[in-house]
Order: structure tokens, then sequence, then C-alpha cells
């Protein structure tokens, strides 16, 4: 009787565990917990009353031995197992074979206590856990096994905390880049305004040695400056960092004169280092314009022999009209060794290069000592340009402490006004002269001419690709309406024309 009671509670309970649609997974969990506990209690009780079977109804709970069989609440929770339901109501299949056994616990893990001796296996009821072939656990072994030796995933969820790092020291070599660039921006920007204010020193310098009052020119001229003739206007006209202009007029045969200072680019810090490689001089440029009846044929310009050389190439009136005058005229005395002359007849050469002016700039003796600041002079009535008449002078600009140095350099500009305005050819200079000039003023026709035959001839040629770019355009009808009008108006230019007369 009590063999078929605990078969008919069996399938009541599998009644109520058979999933209907969607199950809750909490119901089975539930289940499953009740299911190990009724277990530990029946396997208690049959180990005290020693019988194999039991009924529902006479099994009764001591407190004692539910509160020994219950495991603490200290202890981890129980492994959950599943249920696997049979597909038959019975089985006559044995326990499952288990492939591990626990060893025995060490007496000292389990603060002194005697381990269990029954193992899960001897307990085991084909009749009344027939279809449920699952394993259950032993909780003292498994409470043992939890103590021993932590569970894998404790282990690996495992927080490691970072180590404080100390902090970093502060270390010049990890910012060479920002200390270079701002070193070298605080360097230019230094480098800008000392080179600046050196360059207004030396023009300013120039401007009191030269064109102030008393001065050269101050005596030579009725007006300095742009200012009109104000006591308050500026000398100097500052064209940029390093360029300076002076003007000056007011003087018998010229119309004026411009002085360009082209100084060293000492702002810029890189023309700065530059100029340390290569030699670069500050210069002064003096163009004198002349009035049309005031200079005579005059070709002439004078420099050292390798600027002489390259400027007899490059400028065109001395290539058209002048000649290197190597050895000097008979009977004189001449230039420095190291100056050459650049003319159009020996005759212009001689009467303007005079002794006053070798005895004090370009004699042997006195080049040596204005031989630093001398660069060249050019006076020609060829010029090419709107102004023909100019008279050039170059010079090099000494230091702001040393500008009276270069004073008789200087004195050269007001010399060469008078002296061209004065002077006039030889009638077989002059004829020579005026020679070369008509022949160039043919060669200058000419090229005017074939000029404008090219120009010419480029029209026409654009206009024809521009037609025949139009007639590739045009259809067949139109190519042959043309061709038709061009015959026709051809045959009436070969037809004779025809007079009729009326006779009365």
């Amino acid at each position: 009787m009590a063999k078929s009671s605990s078969i008919l509670w069996n399938r009541t309970v599998q009644a109520y565990l058979s999933p209907r649609g969607d199950t809750l997974l909490f119901l089975l969990a539930i289940i499953s917990v009740v299911s190990l506990l009724t277990n530990e209690l029946s396997r208690s009780y049959a180990f005290a009353a020693d019988f194999e079977g039991f009924d529902a109804d006479d099994f009764e709970y001591d407190e004692e031995s539910n509160d020994a069989a219950i495991p603490s609440q200290h202890s981890p929770p129980l492994s959950a197992t599943t249920l696997a339901q049979s597909s038959t109501p019975e089985s006559h299949h044995g326990p499952p074979t288990p492939e591990l056994e626990d060893p025995a616990p060490v007496g000292g893990e389990l603060g002194g206590k005697p381990p269990h001796a029954s193992s899960t296996l001897d307990f085991w009821d084909e009749d009344e856990f027939e279809g449920i072939p699952f394993q259950i656990s032993d909780p003292i072994v498994d409470s043992q096994g939890l103590r021993s030796e932590p569970p894998a995933a404790a282990a690996e969820i495992i927080v490691i905390s970072p180590e404080p790092t100390s902090p970093q020291k502060f270390s010049l070599r990890s910012y060479v880049i920002e200390i270079v660039c701002i070193s070298f921006l605080i360097v230019f920007a230094i480098n800008f305004f000392i080179g600046k204010r050196q360059n207004e020193l030396i023009a300013l310098c120039w401007a009191s040695q030269f064109a102030t009052k008393d001065s050269i020119f101050d005596k030579n001229f009725s007006l300095l400056g742009t200012g009109d003739g104000k006591e308050d206007a500026p000398l100097l006209l500052k064209e940029g960092q390093n360029v300076f202009k002076f003007y000056a007029s007011g003087r018998r045969f010229c119309q004026g004169l411009l002085a360009t200072m082209e100084l060293r680019c000492r702002h810029d810090l890189i023309s700065r280092l530059t100029d340390l490689l290569f030699s670069n001089t500050d210069t002064i440029t003096f163009e004198v314009v002349m009035n049309d009846d005031a200079m005579d044929h005059v070709v002439l310009a004078v420099a050292r022999k390798k600027m002489a050389k390259s400027m007899h190439k490059e400028a065109r009136d001395l290539q058209r009209f002048a000649t290197l005058m190597p050895a000097a005229p008979s009977g004189r005395r001449w230039l420095a060794e190291d100056l050459m002359v650049v003319t159009e007849s020996k005759e212009v050469a001689g009467d303007l290069i005079s002794d006053a002016v070798i005895d004090q700039v370009f004699g042997v003796k006195a080049f040596e000592q204005t031989g630093k600041g001398f660069i060249s002079l050019h006076f020609s009535d060829q010029h090419p340009g709107s102004r023909k008449n100019i008279l050039f002078l170059k010079f090099a600009l000494p230091g702001a402490n040393h500008m009276p140095d270069m004073t008789r350099l200087v004195s050269l500009v007001p010399y060469y006004i008078d002296l061209i305005g004065r002077y006039k050819l030889s009638p077989q200079a002059r004829a020579k002269t005026e020679a070369s000039r008509a022949k160039a003023a043919q060669e200058a026709f000419k090229e005017l001419q074939n000029l404008r035959q090219e120009a010419v001839l480029r029209k026409k040629a654009e206009k024809k690709k521009l037609m025949e770019e139009a007639e590739a355009k045009l259809s067949a009808e139109a190519v042959r309406r043309k061709e038709e009008k061009e015959r026709s108006r051809k045959m009436k230019k070969v037809t004779p024309k025809v007079k009729m007369l009326r006779s009365h």
C-alpha cells in the first residue's frame, strides 16, 4: 500500500511539473529545491528507523533531526540541478554511477568534527525515485569543498586596483621643439627692432652729414626733401625697413636729383645670417635727370673691370654705342688698374675724366682711400626709357660713424652736373656720334617696323583661324552658298566693265 501511494504521489507531482505553455523557470527552481529537502529528510529518517519504505502519512519530523539534516544558514547555497522527465511512467534503470568521488575531508578543515561515513548512493531507493536520473550531492561534502577551494567565478572576478603612479618629473627634453620655436620668435623680434634701428641710424647719419644746413647738397640745391621748402619737412622718405630716398632740386642743367639708399635687411634674421656668408653692402644710387639741351652726345661708364664688362653686355645703350677702352690715352695720367672705362669715343673719356677727378678719386693713390666706396658711374644721353639724359652714380655706404669718408665721392655729383652741362663735343667727334646715332635710329626704326609687321601677321593668322573654326561649324548648304557668293565676286572682278552710250 505504501508503494502504491508513493507512486500515486509522484505521478501527481509530475502532472503539476509538466510544462503548460510558457511555464515560469522560477517555479521549476522551487520544485527542485523542495525535492532535495524531501530526499534529505527521507534519508535521515531511514537511517534512524532502518526500514525500506515509508508512507507519506506516517512521516513525522523531529526538530533535532530536521536541524541536523538542513545545512546551516552560513553554508553556501546548494548547486542547482536539472530534472529530466522520462518518456515512460516506469523505468528499471538503476542509480547513475558517480564519475568522481570526493575524497574524505581532513578533520582539521571541518573544525574537529568526524567525517560523514555514508555515501549518497547508500540510501538510493529505486521504487521511490523511479524515473529521476539525477545525483543528489552531499551538503556536508559540498560545504567542505566550497570552503576548501574557492569557486572559479570568484577567482575570475578579481578587481585589481591600479597602483598609484608617481607624478612625472618636469623635463626640458620633452619641450625641445617648443623651446626652439619660441626662442626663434623672440630672437627674430629682437633682431627686427635692432636692425630697423640700425638702418634708420645709417640713413639719418648720411642725411645729417650731406643734406643739412651748410652741407654739400644744401650749397648746390635750393630745395631739399619733399616738404616744399618747409623747415620742419622731413629730408628722407622711408619706403621700407631698408629703403630710404632723398630728393633735391633747384639747380641749373638738371631737373632734379633722387638718391636711393638700399641698405642690408638687418631687420630680417635670415637675411642677416646670409650676409655672414655673402658679402652684401649698403649702397646709395644718385639719379640725376639732365635737361634736354644741357647734355651733348655722351655715353660713358666707369667701373671695376669685371663689373664694366657685365655692364657693357647688359646695358642697351652701352652695348649699341660704346666700346671697352682698355688702354689709356697717350701722354696722360689715367685711372687705377682695377678700373675700366666703357665709352663712345676716347675724346669724351679724356675730357670727362679730368686730372682733378683722377687726383681726388680715380688716381692710384686716391683710389686706395676711396676705392672701397666707389662702385660705378654711368652717363648716357641714349638711356632706354622715358628720360634719355640721365647720370647714374653708385657708391657704397660706410658705417654710421664713418660717413665723412665718402665726402669725395658725394662731391662728384654736383661736379659732373656742371661739367656735363657745359661740355661740348668737337666737330669731328660730333660727326661720328651723329652718324652712329642715325644708324642706331634706322636700326630702331627697322625693328619697330618688323614688330608692327609681326603684329599684323599675327592678327591675320588669328582672324584666319577664327574663320576656319566658324566654317567648320557651318552646314553643307551654308558652305555651298558661301562658295557661290565667292565665285560670283571673283567673276565680277574678271569680267570687263562695259559702258553703254545712248545715241541721239
